[in-house]
């Protein structure tokens, strides 16, 4: 039944293309090149998080093909080059997606879009869909940058939404199927007040082989954003989230499966192409797949912490815009994971390049 449903929702999307799209006499051509050059190092050395130097860079190499106003076609490949691999690339796949918009609208089938120039400043906000860290760590933006799968987003005045479902592996003799979705979004009431809300969900299953366990992982945020203007900022944001998570490694072992709650609570301010910001968290038996370990109740070595979690970051960034579509974004961290004070620090630059061709 899961399967006929993945297969429906595809059908619908498909059909809901086609139908706003109408034949041109003449399609346009587009050649893009999207870049992300990635520097990340962790000085960690806790019971939650191991410290990592992730140094590399994804290329996205694709043609856009308009085949209406509404609808396109992107048709190219990806690389993702680790610096001082034995590799050429670590990783190569296809881009293929189809892309259709109707009005604030847009509906993607195949390969997400690379990240933009333009995207939000802020370590803290660097994952792959701009979740909140212990939802989804910022980190899998430079280990997992290709995705694909189905992406539906909404930039309306007074409503923002991302939701989409990506495959990372399908079921064989080997392994079982693994795929994640979620939603970000935020309902704005005014230009001062909004109510975020998230929700992150990774299923590992497939009933073709049962080579391993059936686990899944679910967690939701929901909070209330305030963004008053403040002399000469440029923007100043207050973030507060009650959070909720359903871990269950293995679905024929219910005792090992746990419930957790956990408060989050962000402030950060942005001037003159500067960003600050403070992060305090407070959870207990709060575990969530791919979510940031230094939030986890978790050990790195699998131990359950039996208390109440506690952390803290305070970063700053600073976003040079090199040259239109081109940025390059410097951050560093101070962390407190429980009793352990530890630092990282990041260098990203963001390239969005197009040709128009006839």
């Amino acid at each position: 039944m899961r399967a006929r449903g993945r297969y429906l929702i595809a059908t619908v999307i498909v059909l809901w293309a086609v139908s706003i799209g109408k034949p041109t006499a003449q399609e346009h051509v587009t050649l893009r090149s999207d870049v992300l050059l990635y520097g990340d190092n962790t000085e960690f050395s806790n019971p939650f998080r191991e410290g990592e130097t992730i140094l590399g860079a994804g290329v996205w190499l694709f043609a856009d093909v308009a085949l209406s106003p509404r609808v396109s076609l992107s048709l190219g490949v990806f690389g993702n080059q680790r610096f001082g691999s034995d590799r050429a690339f670590e990783l190569v796949r296809p881009v293929v997606s189809l892309t259709a918009r109707r009005g604030r609208t847009t509906l993607i089938f195949g390969t997400f879009p690379a990240r933009r120039a333009d995207a939000p400043m802020g370590p803290d906000r660097m994952g792959p869909h701009g979740l909140l860290p212990p939802l989804q760590r910022e980190t899998l933006a430079f280990d997992r940058p290709h995705e694909a799968g189905l992406q539906w987003t909404i930039a309306g005045a007074s409503l923002r939404q991302n939701m989409w479902l990506s495959w990372q592996r399908i079921n064989t003799a080997a392994h079982r199927e693994r795929f994640n979705g979620g939603l970000d979004a935020e309902l704005r009431t005014t230009s001062v007040l909004s109510f975020p809300y998230q929700i992150h969900v990774v299923h590992q299953g497939g009933q073709l082989f049962a080579s391993g366990p059936v686990a899944d992982s679910a967690a939701a945020a929901a909070g209330v954003k305030v963004k008053p203007p403040v002399g000469s900022m440029d923007g100043v944001s207050i973030e507060t989230y009650g959070l909720i998570s359903r871990f269950v490694p293995d679905r024929s072992q219910p005792a090992l499966s746990r419930d957790g709650v956990a408060f989050f609570g962000r402030a950060a301010f942005e001037r003159d192409g500067w960003r600050g910001h403070m992060i305090l968290w407070r959870g207990r038996n709060f575990i969530k797949d791919e979510g940031d370990p230094n939030y986890m109740s978790l050990t790195r070595h699998g131990a359950r912490y039996r208390g109440t979690r506690d952390y803290a970051e305070i970063g700053v960034a600073r976003r040079i815009q090199m040259a239109s579509g081109a940025a390059l974004e410097i951050s560093g961290r101070y962390y407190r994971i429980e009793r352990n004070y530890e630092y990282s620090y990041r260098v990203t630059s963001t390239i969005n390049l197009g040709w128009r061709l006839r």
